[in-house]
């Protein structure tokens, strides 16, 4: 495994290995499995769990790290021929092999531009990065894929012994002021048909994920014996659901366009998840979110901090899911 840009990318059993190395260096620490190897961070975007998880698990590891930001650092040109006038000081093609001459690993974050589907259905930025990145490059979020939280999210549910095959995974919108990028619930969808799970994606009209990320999923799905289906029908959506995943993203028949989007979002109510959204789920449906959550928008406090929720044992094995792409990049197994 060279690079780590989706979890789709590693296969049913290359994912299931993962989980299984993370599983194992939570329960047996290697506090010397890469001494010093070197981790460069470039985010360009927020970050509270990616950063301090990839930060921790690094150094857990005996590694180290860096992080450069836009403050820190000369804002980047990431477009090929362009004449270099405006803010851009820096043209990604320098920038990345410096960092990487000074990393064993790099890892990227950067959202969706959010004005034009077609363009960041094609991923920018992660590729300009990736053609020229020498290293292993890590995607720690991109406009369409977040495969460190997908990973983190498949041991969550291994943890819970919430079956694969058979198991019913809802992955469902939930409001919000403002419109949200696509990439988790694009990432958590590929992730659980990858799994083999039986997934139902609940949204409102006009909130339906892009037709190349279902077609994806569904493929997905075929290839591990699972299934994946949509509808705005909450209560068929939740029968029999083993979990229930809520994100907010934004529409994508308006993307791009924050008025028109705004003037839909607002005409649905209804769609903070409460306790009573559970009625047709198992008994013991969990519900998950990737944080940050706003509380009372999205989901109701009741559920957040109620037995269903297991959001704070999502977040901690973002650093476990993360140790074991990094041990497997640069652990043992590296075959640079």
């Amino acid at each position: 495994m060279k690079d780590v840009l989706s979890l789709a990318d590693a296969g049913a059993e290359g994912a299931q290995s993962l989980v299984a190395l993370a599983r194992s260096l939570e329960r047996h620490p290697q506090p010397d499995a890469l001494a010093g190897k070197v981790l460069a961070l470039l985010f360009l975007n927020p970050s509270l769990r990616t950063l301090a998880s990839f930060q921790s698990g690094m150094a857990r590891l005996g590694g180290s790290s860096f992080v450069i930001t836009p403050e820190s650092s000369w804002q980047l040109e990431f477009e090929p021929g362009v004449a270099m006038t405006g803010a851009a000081a820096e043209h990604v093609r320098e920038a990345i092999p410096v960092l990487a001459s000074y990393a064993d690993a790099l890892g990227i974050r950067s959202f969706a531009g959010g004005e034009d589907l077609g363009r960041d259905l094609a991923e920018p930025v992660l590729s300009a990065v990736a053609d020229v990145c020498p290293v292993p490059l890590i995607n720690m979020e991109s406009a369409f894929d977040h495969p460190c939280q997908a990973l983190a999210d498949w041991k969550t549910l291994d943890d819970l012994e919430i079956p694969a095959n058979g198991g019913r995974f809802v992955l469902s919108w939930a409001q919000h002021p403002r419109p949200l990028p696509q990439a988790v619930p694009a990432a958590v969808l590929r992730m659980a048909a990858l799994r083999g799970m039986d997934v139902t994606v609940l949204r409102p009209a006009g909130y339906g994920l892009p037709a190349p990320i279902m077609d994806e999923a569904e493929r997905l799905a075929t290839a591990s014996g699972g299934s994946v289906r949509e509808t705005d029908d909450r209560t068929a959506a939740l029968e029999g659901a083993h979990v229930l995943y809520a994100k907010s993203w934004t529409a994508t028949g308006c993307y791009g366009e924050p008025e028109a989007e705004a003037a839909l979002r607002a005409s649905f109510d209804g769609w903070t998840v409460a306790e009573d959204w559970f009625a047709p789920a198992t008994p013991d449906c969990g519900f998950m979110h990737c944080l940050p959550v706003r509380r009372e928008v999205v989901v109701t406090g009741g559920v957040l901090e109620g037995p269903r929720s297991h959001v704070i044992a999502q977040a901690r094995n973002r650093m476990y899911a993360q140790m074991a792409v990094l041990h497997q990049l640069l652990g043992e197994g590296d075959k640079k």
